[in-house]
């Protein structure tokens, strides 16, 4: 059994090949970089604070810089009161989203979300003559932190778990969750293991490298995070590739567990890349690469990826909730494709110099 410190690892745990660094900024690209980190600065069991932060950077031919948008979202919510939202600041703001604050961060949300950012805009166009709520929904920054709550709320009891407390035998059924996923597919090693426990098994992944570079405008301001958080990091880069005729794209996408002691261990990791068509915006090809997965099954959705080469990114965040699901998929990569319904408004800016308003 393999050891890294003093941690046991699993002996089915997944692949462990995490990336260190950030890639430099290309000459005339867009980069975003969004960020989640969720803390619990009265302990393991106290309540969650979650700091988002995103920001939408261009890069020029010679390598100057512009901001294109930027934004923020603060909130709390505790999982022993039902993962409620307790409060929610929103910069810029917006007054539909208040309308979030007593719901579930971890049942439904999506669907709220989706529900009030439409709310009160339905025959609101835009300039280019599109719906402002599909609009908002594919290039938004703002709408982009507040979508990866779904998962966020649903990653809150890892900490827990991994501080050792669980569920009284008989609480938790994993059978309830079987085939949401490949890693949780009939037979895995979650299920059969957390049947005899429980609760599921301990997830053990590799120390985090840094992934921030020395490049001070490679990510936007990051929160700091203490013990018992989590942190989820993005970054899409979008810029001309060296075929006229496509842009390239690439996907950084990266959970991580900061335990008791501070020390930091890598949960989920994907990389995707992807060729789009300049003239139709379609995807000429798209894959995903793994840095990080828990457990040995998981490497089953990576294929998942592929089924996107040929269709339009822009309604990615409706399409992959309806078509990836079940045990071909994976519950983190398919977040990481709804991120790219961003593609489309990131596209445009690389091809207009970064001239259009977001």
């Amino acid at each position: 059994m393999a050891v890294v410190g003093e941690r046991i690892l699993h002996p089915k745990r997944g692949p462990h090949q995490p990336h260190a660094g950030t890639p430099d900024r290309r000459p005339a690209s867009v980069r975003r970089t969004t960020s989640q980190v969720a803390r619990r600065p009265e302990g393991v069991l106290g309540p969650v604070h979650v700091l988002s932060a995103g920001r939408d950077l261009w890069t020029s031919a010679a390598g100057a810089t512009r901001m294109i948008a930027e934004a923020s979202v603060e909130a709390e919510f505790s999982l022993i009161e039902g993962s409620v939202l307790r409060s929610l600041t929103v910069t810029p703001g917006d007054d539909r989203f208040a309308g979030l604050v007593g719901r579930s961060v971890s049942s439904g949300f999506r669907r709220s979300l989706a529900d009030l950012a439409g709310a009160d805009d339905q025959h609101d166009e835009d300039r280019d003559g599109e719906d402002r709520d599909a609009e908002d929904r594919a290039r938004s920054l703002r709408y982009q932190l507040l979508d990866d709550f779904g998962t966020v709320g649903l990653l809150a009891g890892f900490p827990i778990a991994a501080a050792g407390i669980h569920p009284p035998k008989g609480q938790f059924h994993v059978r309830d969750k079987a085939d949401v996923c490949a890693g949780w597919a009939t037979g895995a090693t979650i299920l059969v293991e957390g049947e005899e426990l429980g609760y599921p098994p301990e997830v053990t992944g590799p120390p985090a490298p840094a992934v921030l570079s020395a490049d001070p405008d490679g990510w936007h301001p990051i929160a700091g995070a203490g013990p018992h958080s989590m942190r989820r990091l993005r970054r899409i880069d979008v810029w001309p590739a060296a075929a006229e005729e496509s842009l390239e794209v690439e996907a950084f996408f990266r959970d991580s567990h900061i335990d008791a002691e501070g020390d930091e261990w890598v949960v989920h990791e994907y990389l995707v890349r992807a060729m789009i068509d300049r003239r139709t915006g379609v995807f000429r090809s798209i894959h995903a690469e793994i840095g990080v997965l828990p457990w040995v099954e998981c490497p089953g959705a990576v294929a998942s990826a592929g089924r996107l080469a040929g269709t339009h990114p822009a309604d990615l965040r409706d399409r992959v909730r309806r078509e990836f699901v079940g045990p071909s998929t994976c519950t983190h990569l398919n977040d990481t494709m709804r991120s790219l319904a961003a593609l489309p408004f990131l596209a445009r800016q690389v091809e207009a110099g970064a001239t259009l308003q977001p």
